[in-house]
């Protein structure tokens, strides 16, 4: 069976898809679909496959299931594509004007069967874990009308205007296949919804409601958020955008972008820890950011007719790269982080992909492949495979070309004038607008006359030992060690339950001394070390945070780090040759060079 071409023509009706959430305790969907047809012959049915905001296929197809296709009562038999595998062939019987698919997701009930996403007070739904379309066309030629019902009592929140009917159910208005798909869902028991101005709305679901007790400070710092982004894209592109915010320790921690909302689902203390987690609140910036770029204006390999057509990833050191750096300053700029903790977390940054050597053999720009190589499963040996890092050192590289457009122009202009060129043009306009490499480069070039191509082509497609550091340096600073943590690595060890020795013994554990990170060529990865063995002892001390830091101290006296591991049933020393103390990043002041990261980080007025 081939599958056809998708043309860019109308589809002959609107589909019509009704989804039952209620069984939140085996968190199953029920999923019931009226598809109109042009009359008999064969139909390929197809589940969305390639997703925007996931840079790859990403079709959960094993966890669809019972399906049973009618015809005016009578059961049609169906065919599964036997290499696409998310396509159902079925032939239409004369005199049938509309099929009927009834079918289950059944969401996760654990994390190692992929993103949990349903818990007993809380939900999301994304459409394309819970509907079929005709293949043949473009998504935007498809109209969908959907409907959802929910458990007694549940708040439901979506880009997509809604009616809440008699019967329980929420009817979303009609719109099309690629809008519907870009539109999730977010529903709870407990729920709070903020109106940060006329259009953009902070929508708070929770496990436990005490989890929604945000400060009065703690709001306005994301709606500074929302004010920046005005003032630095001058444009919006939505007309409304609705925050999907969930905090949960049941849910899989998640953020993904769309165009008139995203997704986050963070820490249950992200307002009631507020102080210790800091290092989690940037996800909201991330994903705002991105309803400019990424969603307004995308490289255009990026962009595919319908969820069959694979999608090319080379620009997404402008998609994710850039909005990675964009993040961090309005993290400054709103006061969701200090200026202080801003630069921690750039020190950071730079520190670990200057020590990891896996740019030594493979250039930032293939690892804009890792999102279909790996798809974000886990990896032996991070440090030496690399990993999507055209976001993190893609945001060093934009630091770079940020300060440099400053240096060259005598600092009156910056990336800020780019951010408003590139993605705020035709303000009100929020269809999608691609891009080429030749865009991103003639727009710089108007802003700053420079090599800007030869600039590129070297930072993404040559080989090299460490990480691009000029940006902090234009900016007035210097990657130093000291023996004492920032704040920054201090929050986002508490964050993610990790010790974090990366740059010393090049390790990070777990707090139970179980090792998540070696770093490639360390002093770990020289005694063996590896992934998934855990550290029960510290030189003849039980294992702990501080009984390592220790060892760490005395080694710069000349006594031996030794460990007992533990790997699978085998238990057995292990010494790490090391003497070079505590060692974290940090960021210090170079006198006498113009301070222009603290100007960056600066709210604009």
């Amino acid at each position: 069976m081939a599958i056809p071409e998708p043309l860019d023509l109308p589809y002959c009706g609107r589909l019509h898809v009704q989804v039952d959430a209620t069984d939140l305790t085996r968190r199953i969907y029920q999923v019931r679909e009226t598809i109109p047809v042009a009359g008999p012959g064969p139909l390929i049915l197809l589940y969305p496959k390639w997703l925007p905001g996931y840079h790859a296929p990403q079709a959960p197809i094993e966890l669809f299931a019972g399906l049973v296709v009618t015809a005016a009562g009578e059961e049609i038999d169906w065919t599964r594509h036997p290499v696409t595998v998310n396509a159902f062939q079925l032939e239409v019987p004369d005199g049938v004007t509309e099929i009927e698919a009834r079918f289950q997701f059944l969401s996760p009930t654990a994390p190692d069967q992929g993103r949990v996403i349903a818990a007993t007070n809380l939900f999301s739904l994304q459409w394309n874990t819970v509907l079929l379309y005709p293949a043949g066309h473009y998504a935007r030629q498809i109209e969908v009308e959907a409907e959802l019902k929910v458990p007694e009592g549940f708040a439901v929140a979506c880009a997509l205007s809604s009616e809440r009917t008699d019967d329980g159910r929420f009817r979303f208005e009609a719109t099309r296949l690629d809008v519907l798909v870009d539109s999730p869902v977010f529903a709870g028991r407990y729920a709070r919804q903020v109106e940060i101005d006329g259009q953009v709305r902070l929508n708070l679901f929770a496990d436990r409601p005490e989890w929604l007790d945000a400060a009065p400070e703690q709001i306005e710092a994301h709606a500074e958020v929302v004010r920046q982004c005005d003032r630095l894209f001058r444009s919006r592109h939505f007309d409304r955008f609705e925050m999907l915010v969930a905090l949960s320790d049941e849910l899989t921690g998640a953020g993904i972008e769309h165009h008139r909302s995203f997704e986050a689902v963070s820490i249950p203390d992200y307002f009631t820890g507020w102080d210790k987690t800091f290092a989690r609140r940037d996800t909201v910036p991330h994903e705002y950011v991105h309803s400019w770029n990424g969603k307004h204006r995308r490289g255009a390999g990026s962009w595919s007719p319908c969820f069959e057509e694979p999608i090319r990833n080379d620009l997404m050191w402008v998609y994710e790269g850039q909005t990675q750096y964009w993040c961090q300053l309005l993290c400054a700029r709103s006061g969701l982080w200090t200026a202080a903790q801003t630069r921690e977390a750039l020190a950071q940054t730079a520190a670990t992909y200057d020590m990891r050597p896996g740019s030594r053999w493979r250039p930032i720009l293939d690892t804009t492949r890792d999102p279909i190589i790996a798809a974000r499963a886990a990896l032996p040996w991070t440090s030496w495979q690399r990993s999507e890092d055209y976001y993190s050192e893609g945001a060093l590289i934009w630091l770079d070309v940020d300060t440099r457009i400053r240096e060259l122009s005598g600092d009156e202009r910056s990336l800020d004038d780019f951010a408003s060129a590139f993605f705020g043009r035709n303000d009100g306009d929020w269809s999608t607008d691609t891009y080429v490499f030749d865009d991103v480069i003639d727009t710089l070039g108007a802003i700053a006359p420079f090599d800007w191509k030869g600039f590129f082509v070297d930072q993404l497609q040559a080989k090299r030992r460490g990480t691009p550091l000029g940006g902090i340096a234009r900016g007035g600073y210097r990657l130093v060690y000291r023996d004492e943590p920032t704040s920054f690595l201090t929050s986002s060890e508490t964050v993610f339950g990790t010790i974090n020795h990366t740059f010393s013994l090049g390790l990070v554990l777990a707090k139970s001394g179980k090792i998540s990170d070696v770093l490639w060529d360390g002093p770990a990865f020289a005694a063996g070390l590896t992934v998934g063995a855990s550290v029960l002892g510290v030189n003849g001390r039980t294992f702990s945070a501080d009984s390592l830091k220790q060892a760490i101290r005395d080694g710069r006296e000349g006594s031996p780090i030794e460990l007992l591991i533990k790997r699978g049933s085998e238990v057995g020393p292990v010494t790490i040759r090391y003497d070079g103390g505590l060692r974290y990043p940090h960021l210090e002041r170079v006198e006498g060079v113009r301070p222009r990261l603290d100007e960056i980080l600066a709210p604009l007025t």
